[in-house]
């Protein structure tokens, strides 16, 4: 049984998902603190200029510190979702397969959203269909974790039975390999290498490190055979 572990994202980049499709069981980590300017909110797509960084507003005013991911809410009087889909739609309209996921991704844009985990819930599993990935998803906010840190990392292994957990990079920064060990669990680290791909704007080289709507709309169906080349 492999485990990985990630805190929820929004409109994830490619590695996310090749570590996801490489477990067993994927944990979305919810329960833990927001960062300010992490993932967690924000992510790029492509332009003829630079990459766009499209953010989602999150009213974190007099609470950062003791505000868990899954109870963000979302400043929505801010009109983020027009200027997303604005973004999103002007940029990719012409892409070869922009028109097979434009409705489901147009409904995303043109509903509320209360709190951010709801929306990065719709976003994932979303994207897992679209990248036809059947990994099973589990929500740390579910599971009554107790410890915090390394330690809660081997928790949330020991809840799902994992013999094997498999760590982002960063995680030789800060993970206790002795206690995986001594919990009989294997650490590995997903280290992933980018793939480069054909994409419709292409006049100043290729973008890596986008989010995975720019491989979707690039190349549809073909996708995921792509992401984990």
């Amino acid at each position: 049984m492999k485990v990985s572990i990630n805190q929820p994202a929004y409109l994830p980049w490619l590695g996310y998902f090749d570590r996801i499709a490489k477990s067993d069981t994927h944990i979305v980590l919810d329960h833990v603190q927001f960062e300010k300017n992490s993932m967690t909110n924000r992510n790029k797509i492509n332009t003829n200029q630079l990459p766009c960084l499209l953010t989602v507003p999150v009213a974190t005013s007099g609470k950062f510190g003791h505000l868990a991911i899954n109870e963000v809410n979302i400043k929505n009087q801010l009109a983020w979702q027009r200027k997303h889909w604005n973004s999103i739609y002007f940029n990719y309209k012409k892409s070869p397969y922009f028109s097979m996921y434009e409705e489901q991704l147009y409904s995303c844009y043109h509903r509320e959203w209360g709190l951010l985990g709801e929306l990065l819930r719709w976003q994932l599993e979303f994207f897992l269909a679209a990248l036809k990935i059947d990994t099973p998803i589990v929500y740390s906010s579910t599971l009554g974790c107790q410890h915090r840190k390394s330690e809660l990392i081997i928790e949330l292994c020991q809840k799902q039975k994992a013999t094997s957990y498999l760590s982002g990079p960063f995680g030789r920064d800060y993970l206790d390999k002795d206690a995986f060990d001594i919990n009989n669990i294997n650490l590995e680290y997903h280290d992933y290498i980018h793939p480069e791909y054909k994409q419709h704007l292409t006049s100043k080289g290729f973008e890596s490190h986008l989010s995975v709507l720019d491989l979707l709309f690039n190349h549809g169906g073909n996708s995921a055979t792509i992401l984990m080349t």
